[in-house]
C-alpha cells in the first residue's frame, strides 16, 4: 500500500498532488509541449528522484525512461483520480488498485492501448526543513472504461462556482477567521507564498482557471479544517461541516476535470 514515510514539510498540504503534475508535465510530453527533460523537472518539482516500479522493461528506473517505456507500449495520454472515503473520483477499478489508490488520496491512469495506474509512495529521510525526498511510483493493470464522476470541464467550473456561492453565507458567518492567529498567519502564507505554475503547456485557459480555483477552495478548506473557526455550538459545528463537505468534492471534481482536459477535451477553448 503506498504510503508517506517520515514527517512532513510544513507547507505540504498546498502542494499540488504529485499524481497531478505527472499528468500535466506527462500530457505536455505526450502531446509535444515539452520536451523529455522539461517534463522530467516538472513532474520531479522540489522531490529529489523519482523512480517507477511495475512498468515492464523499466522496473526500478527512472522517469524519462518510465516514460518512454510507457510511450512505447502504447500510452497516448495519462488522466488523474483523486478519490476520498465513498469518493472514488477518477478511477476505474479494479477494486485491488482502488484499495491502493485511496490511502494515498491521488492515482495516475494511462490513456491508450496499456491500461495501468500508478501510485505514489513518498519517503523521506531528514530532519524537517533538509529533507531527502524520494518517490516510487508502484505501477499495476486497472480497468478500461470512463472513470468514476469526472465532469466535463465547463461543467465543473459551473458547479464549483455555484456550490460556493450557496456555502459563502454560512463559511462567512462561521469562517477561519475565528480559528487563532496560527491559523490566519498559515491563511496569508499560503497568499504570499509563490504559486507554482499551474498545468504545463498545452492546456487550455479555461483548465487553468478551473484548476486555479480548484486549489484556493482547497487550501481554505484546509485550513478550515484545523479548527471550529467562529462556530461555538455543537450545531453550528456540525453545520460548517456540512458547508464545506459539498465544497471539498467539487473541488476535488473540478480539479481532475482541469487535469484530464488534456486527453479529454483536447479542443482549444479561448474562454
Amino acid at each position: 500500500m503506498a504510503q508517506n514515510t517520515g514527517e512532513s514539510r510544513p507547507d505540504d498540504r498546498f502542494d499540488e498532488p504529485r499524481s497531478g503534475r505527472l499528468v500535466a508535465w506527462g500530457n505536455a510530453w505526450l502531446g509535444g509541449f515539452a520536451s523529455p527533460d522539461h517534463a522530467g523537472e516538472g513532474i520531479r518539482g522540489r522531490d529529489d528522484a523519482h523512480t517507477v516500479d511495475g512498468i515492464e522493461g523499466a522496473a526500478g528506473a527512472g522517469l524519462t525512461l518510465a516514460l518512454g517505456r510507457l510511450r512505447a507500449q502504447g500510452v497516448t495520454g495519462f488522466r488523474l483520480a483523486l478519490p476520498a472515503p465513498g469518493h472514488p473520483v477518477g478511477l476505474t477499478g479494479p477494486a485491488s488498485f482502488n484499495e491502493r489508490a485511496l490511502p494515498a488520496g491521488e492515482a495516475v491512469l494511462t490513456v491508450g492501448e496499456l491500461s495501468v495506474g500508478l501510485v505514489p509512495e513518498v519517503v523521506r529521510h531528514g530532519p524537517v526543513g533538509d529533507q531527502l525526498v524520494r518517490v516510487v511510483w508502484h505501477a499495476s493493470p486497472v480497468d478500461t472504461g470512463v472513470p468514476a464522476d469526472v465532469p466535463q470541464l465547463r461543467d465543473a467550473e459551473r458547479e464549483l462556482a455555484q456550490t460556493l456561492r450557496e456555502a459563502t453565507e454560512l463559511l462567512l458567518r462561521l469562517d477561519v477567521a475565528g480559528g487563532g492567529p496560527e491559523v490566519q498567519q498559515a491563511l496569508e502564507a499560503y497568499r504570499r507564498r509563490r504559486q507554482p505554475e499551474l498545468l504545463a503547456p498545452g492546456y487550455q485557459p479555461r483548465a487553468v482557471r478551473v484548476l486555479q480555483s480548484a486549489r484556493q477552495v482547497r487550501a481554505v478548506l484546509e485550513l478550515a479544517a484545523t479548527t471550529d473557526g467562529a462556530a461555538v455550538s455543537a450545531g453550528e459545528m456540525a453545520a460548517r461541516e456540512a458547508a464545506m463537505r459539498p465544497l471539498e468534492r467539487a473541488a476535488r471534481r473540478a480539479a481532475v476535470a482541469a487535469y484530464n482536459a488534456m486527453v479529454d477535451e483536447p479542443a482549444r477553448d479561448p474562454f
